[in-house]
């Protein structure tokens, strides 16, 4: 990415009023880098129209950030979204207005659905605070321990507390570390949380309801979850998985998780686009990367499991096939 479009962007959040948006559910990258840019820019607004995670609302309780759950657009001068690959992530039940000069700022494979010409989109980043880190520093502003706080929490849990992690995220985190003087057990002490009675509860339940299919020695498992559907594919993962999906029934509205391991990615799963493309198909909102992604929209949660599952089995035959030839 030219250094060059980081100024671009940096110059577009100069001197207005800015509101942030940031995708439903919104996790620690997506309210990192959206706090990283209030505190270098400055008047500014974080808007979550669709509430944040667990891990991000208790970070944001520890730096006392403020998040709005309402917000008139029109009434900012500049408005920029985070770490969202559509305009379908940040529904709220209401169509929402976007003006056409909209800043988006994301890693996400790119839905097509933003203004290209405003878009700055990086695929290579682990984490949308990579891309934020750039734009700072493309200001010549001051990294603070508040914003280097808020930089690398997104680091470190997009990079999956650093198992998913680039040299180059590697280089980011200390670069940060460095010029905010930021200790690593601050670091890792603002993202870590005791796991609640609930969400252990939940966890075990995914196990129970789980069913699995393997090809070779590659396994995919996906499970029905009341709640923390992340959570839940983690504890399919532990407990032998390499893919997992969980997803959660809310009337006639799904949400889905999905989770793999480094070492399937490596061997040519990428979950965003899976997910991606079952969006397309079914008119839901479906992306991420490639070893954790999400979709959501109307439809039967134990229906799209179902072709999770399949394309997942389908994207395993392809990779013992090409095993296989190779041997």
């Amino acid at each position: 990415m030219p250094t060059i479009m980081y100024k671009t962007v940096a110059d577009r959040l100069e001197n207005c009023s800015k509101v942030i948006l940031v995708h439903g559910n919104a996790d620690m990258d997506a309210i990192g880098s959206a706090y990283a840019l209030s505190l270098a820019f400055g008047d500014a607004t974080i808007y979550a129209p669709n509430g944040i995670d667990r891990v991000a609302k208790m970070v944001a309780d520890k730096m006392d950030i403020p998040i709005h759950e309402k917000a008139d657009l029109s009434q900012f001068e500049r408005v920029i979204v985070v770490d969202t690959s559509s305009p379908e992530q940040l529904s709220n039940g209401t169509e929402m207005d976007f003006p056409d000069d909209t800043i988006v700022i994301d890693h996400h494979v790119p839905s097509g659905k933003w203004n290209e010409e405003y878009t700055l989109c990086d695929t290579t980043k682990v984490a949308c605070t990579q891309i934020i880190l750039r734009i700072i520093k493309a200001s010549g502003k001051t990294i603070t321990k508040e914003i280097g706080l808020a930089l690398i929490g997104g680091m470190i849990t997009d990079g999956g507390h650093f198992q998913f992690s680039t040299s180059e995220l590697l280089r980011d985190f200390a670069d940060v570390m460095d010029e905010a003087g930021i200790d690593m057990d601050e670091a890792f002490a603002l993202t870590k949380s005791e796991i609640g009675m609930s969400e252990r509860i939940a966890m075990m339940k995914c196990v129970e309801r789980s069913r699995f299919e393997r090809v070779g020695d590659m396994i995919v498992a996906v499970a029905i979850g009341g709640s923390f559907e992340a959570s839940g594919c983690r504890a399919l993962l532990t407990s032998g998985a390499d893919v997992a999906f969980v997803a959660s029934q809310r009337d006639d509205s799904f949400r889905l998780s999905a989770r793999t391991t480094q070492d399937i990615v490596r061997r040519g799963l990428h979950l965003g686009e899976i997910l991606k493309g079952l969006g397309t198909e079914t008119c839901t909102e479906g992306g991420g990367h490639g070893g954790a992604a999400g979709m959501s929209g109307i439809g039967d949660a134990e229906a799209m499991l179902h072709m999770c599952m399949k394309r997942t089995m389908d994207v395993f035959r392809d990779i013992k096939k090409a095993s296989e030839k190779k041997e």
